[in-house]
């Protein structure tokens, strides 16, 4: 899907003041980060790494797995596109609501698709299918799917492909990755992008069994990630630890946010596990809404009714800075106003 995503403030020609619509950490880069990125500007002039190899090293040590079970990619989308087309006709189950992208690659690849809701998941089917998509935590509701160890055991001929690309912002949130060593049915997507604000560069991974990453690394185009983005992946890899953002504090400001919204009468806020979440607009409808937010405000929000299982009335906000809320709270205040 070419358009309908988050972050498309560029399309109206207004400035934005602060950005709801996107999930990537607000705070920008880590410290340190395009000062060293910058200071190999001259690698450019070079083909990067076929496979990105030294940062596959790196990250595969991190996680203290086979290096042969781990492929970097230029972000999320290469590693599903790859997936689905690796599996190509094959029949595929997608949890929704959930990123469209799982969708498109797979109707790319002449899959056999069916659509299984959240709820309906959370009921550990037995499922008629070989691949299963499942994002953990769900973009756009925000929320953790606790039981999937339970739901890999009843399952076992499927693979389960867990896009974890937004699992930085919680709090407590247990990785699939740790399930790894137990069954053999899954696979696991990771992003360097959203935690790291880096969503430019495109990088991320996959984590998988040694004979699917290798069979994905037959179709893999070369040189996919770039130089600068190679060496951005080793600067967060060198200082992990002090990379990191400050995800206790930013779901504390998420929950002083929703405390203040749910205040509201012509909106209801819908519970999330991380710091972005869902709401319903009760007056009108969230394509409205956002022109309003964008033409009188400068605020720019999610319009998440083309999520399969969502309404037009659905949006999606991500917590920003204390100021920044607090301009959405008095914009939300003024469209109650207006219209409730």
């Amino acid at each position: 899907m070419l358009n309908g995503h988050g972050d498309d403030g560029y399309r109206y020609g207004k400035k934005i003041v602060a950005d709801f619509s996107t999930n990537v950490w607000y705070g920008g880069e880590p410290a340190g980060l395009k000062d060293y990125v910058f200071e190999r500007w001259s690698e450019i002039n070079r083909y990067p790494e076929v496979l990105s190899e030294s940062l596959r090293e790196k990250i595969a040590g991190h996680h203290q797995m086979p290096v042969e079970r781990l492929l970097v990619c230029s972000g999320t989308t290469e590693s599903i596109y790859l997936i689905a087309q690796l599996y190509s006709g094959k029949r595929t189950t997608i949890v929704t609501p959930s990123f469209a992208e799982y969708e498109d690659a797979c109707l790319s690849f002449d899959h056999e698709i069916t659509g299984l809701s959240w709820q309906e998941a959370l009921e550990l089917p037995r499922l008629k299918a070989d691949l299963v998509f499942i994002c953990s935590p769900n973009n756009p509701t925000g929320l953790i799917f606790n039981d999937l160890q339970y739901w890999l055991k009843l399952n076992p001929q499927c693979l389960f492909v867990v896009d974890e690309a937004f699992i930085d912002f919680t709090d407590g949130a247990i990785s699939a990755v740790s399930l790894m060593q137990r069954f053999s049915n899954l696979l696991v997507m990771r992003s360097l992008t959203k935690a790291y604000a880096i969503p430019g560069l495109r990088l991320g991974y996959l984590l998988a069994g040694e004979e699917i990453v290798e069979s994905l690394v037959n179709i893999k185009q070369p040189w996919t990630v770039n130089t600068l983005a190679m060496a951005a992946g080793h600067y967060i890899y060198d200082h992990f630890d002090q990379v990191q953002p400050p995800v206790s504090q930013l779901i504390s400001d998420k929950r002083t946010l929703v405390q203040e919204l749910q205040k509201l009468e012509c909106i209801e806020v819908l519970d999330s596990d991380t710091h972005f979440f869902l709401a319903r607009t009760l007056v009108r409808n969230a394509a409205q809404l956002k022109d309003f937010l964008i033409e009188k405000h400068g605020l720019l929000i999610r319009d998440a009714g083309n999520f399969r299982g969502l309404t037009r009335q659905h949006f999606r906000l991500a917590t920003q800075r204390a100021e920044d809320n607090q301009k959405m709270i008095n914009a939300l205040k003024e469209w109650q106003k207006l219209y409730y």
